[in-house]
């Protein structure tokens, strides 16, 4: 492995690439896209889908549950028996012009919440996804990027930040990107997960095997590694170093949420190209690297 530099940057430039990483998920390049009237239309867009999707989680209604339905090619909403008319009314109202594509579903009982590997994690300013909860004897932490951790202090479980988790206590970008972050809530549960998979070792990724990444924008995708040792150079001094190069998709919000191949751990998502409607490239931090220099483990 080549060593790794740091290419120092002004305070403002620091502020700049924070702003530029707002959403979470460093990208190579963007696309934009018109928007679309759902009243005109019958059959949704991927990024008519998405705005649906960044607009149920804008409007933050405790006890709903939403993913796409590939055969309706709908965003179904799944409602819990604590979620009121009026709350249902506050999310088609924040989807505003893709309400059309949302399909509201009722299920008893009530939501539970833990935190888990992929879930959404927010800062003061943006959002990224979870990584990895982790340990060092009966002490607590997550990882995530650290281009998430970078300028971040308290993190929160929700974007109305009720729910406090804990602080940043280390932080790696560029060069690396990796942080980590202690926990000082207490009533939450800490799972060992990433989802329902449970985490029980980290390794190092090879070249051809199939991995499988989950986010708090996109949800679980899988792929395939292509490269590793990748050095990555996201423009204003922002170049990584050791990355692991996959064909799986990610998307901004993406940002510090785990690669794993069954029980084991591999990475951290750090950024790319393309989506996970046309496919693209993207970039993980191994997470040996991130667990060896916070001294923590899996489990």
């Amino acid at each position: 492995m080549r060593n790794k530099r740091t290419t120092p940057r002004s305070g403002i430039a620091r502020r700049t690439r924070l702003l530029a990483v707002a959403t979470g998920l460093v990208a190579v390049g963007a696309l934009a896209v018109p928007a679309a009237n759902a009243n005109d239309v019958t059959t949704f867009s991927s990024a008519q889908l998405t705005k649906a999707s960044d607009a149920v989680l804008d409007a933050d209604v405790a006890g709903t549950a939403w993913s796409v339905d590939k055969a309706t090619n709908r965003l179904v909403v799944t409602a819990d028996s604590t979620v009121s008319k009026a709350e249902i009314a506050k999310i088609k109202d924040a989807a505003g012009s893709t309400a059309g594509a949302l399909k509201v579903e009722r299920t008893p009982g009530k939501f539970s919440k833990l935190i888990s590997g992929g879930d959404a994690i927010y800062a003061s300013s943006w959002r990224c996804s979870l990584g990895f909860n982790v340990r060092s004897g009966s002490t607590y932490y997550f990882l995530t990027a650290g281009h998430c951790t970078d300028g971040a202090g308290t993190w929160w479980a929700n974007s109305a930040k009720t729910t406090v988790l804990g602080s940043t206590t280390g932080s790696s970008f560029p060069t690396n990107d990796y942080g980590i972050v202690k926990y000082s809530n207490t009533s939450i549960t800490k799972s060992g997960t990433v989802g329902s998979q449970d985490i029980t070792s980290a390794g190092n990724a090879t070249v051809g095997q199939n991995v499988t990444r989950r986010g708090s924008t996109t949800g679980t995708h899988s792929g395939r590694v292509t490269g590793l040792n990748a050095t990555v150079n996201y423009g204003g001094g922002d170049v990584v170093y050791g990355m692991i190069k996959t064909t799986v998709c990610a998307e901004p919000g993406d940002s510090g949420g785990p690669l794993y191949a069954g029980t084991k751990a591999l990475g951290l998502t750090s950024g790319g190209s393309g989506n996970c409607s046309s496919g693209g490239t993207t970039f993980f931090q191994p997470v040996t690297e991130a667990l060896s220099a916070y001294g923590v483990s899996v489990y």
